[in-house]
């Protein structure tokens, strides 16, 4: 049964998300302070984490810092910060997604599944392996190599760069990446694409100001460099 830690002071929201998530299936822990939730998830070591960022004892962008310096583990950031900037750093600094308060609990639900489907890989009887120069894309281990070094993608981030590189010179709008990466196409939310296509090219890319795999079509989308 996979694990679901929710990091989240309001208690009665807990509740409400607990309820649901475990009617869906999963296995869920909770804390309500910052240090609290990273001492949580270093010891229960969660399939996903459900991040608050107003917490008491440590923000919540602190925590997604912290935890993207050991791990790629899913992190969804719950918010009621109305300020775009705050939700911008969350994802640049590894979030894979944020769902803004108030939301309905569904929703919430549909977003983890989402992601813990992107998360798992699919054994398939031969392995899926993409080389395109330095870059070689591992699907069915879900795993990036840059120059025989393997690199920490966070599974939206993967997702991102899988779609784009089975289909090279084809261009993805924000919304049809939005679509390939989450699952679903929530409008509103697609402005969230740019920040992780930037977090992909400081990965990937040799110099992310003049991007030789990721190309952008502006005032449409992006796509993959077709050799």
């Amino acid at each position: 049964m996979e694990r679901i830690l929710i990091i989240e002071d309001e208690m009665e929201l807990v509740r409400v998300l607990r309820s649901y998530l475990e009617k869906a299936g999963y296995s869920v822990i909770h804390a309500t302070r910052g240090d609290e939730g990273l001492a949580r998830w270093e010891a229960d070591k969660p399939d996903l984490v459900l991040l608050d960022l107003n917490l008491p004892g440590i923000d919540g962008l602190d925590i997604a810092r912290q935890m993207r310096k050991k791990s790629d583990i899913p992190i969804l950031m719950l918010t009621a910060r109305v300020d775009e900037l705050d939700r911008l750093i969350g994802l640049e600094l590894g979030a894979d997604d944020y769902i803004s308060k108030p939301f309905s609990p569904r929703e919430v639900v549909a977003r983890v599944k989402a992601v813990l489907r992107r998360t798992g890989s699919s054994v398939r009887p031969e392995a899926k392996i993409t080389q395109i120069g330095e870059l070689s894309i591992d699907m069915d281990a879900h795993q990036v190599k840059l120059g025989g070094v393997e690199l920490e993608l966070t599974p939206t981030e993967f997702s991102l760069l899988a779609a784009l590189a089975a289909q090279p010179g084809r261009v993805f709008s924000r919304l049809q990446l939005l679509e390939y990466s989450q699952g679903t196409a929530y409008e509103g939310y697609e402005r969230t694409i740019d920040a992780h296509i930037k977090n992909l090219r400081a990965k990937i890319e040799p110099d992310s100001h003049n991007p030789q795999y990721i190309e952008t079509v502006f005032g449409v989308g992006y796509r993959f460099h077709k050799e």
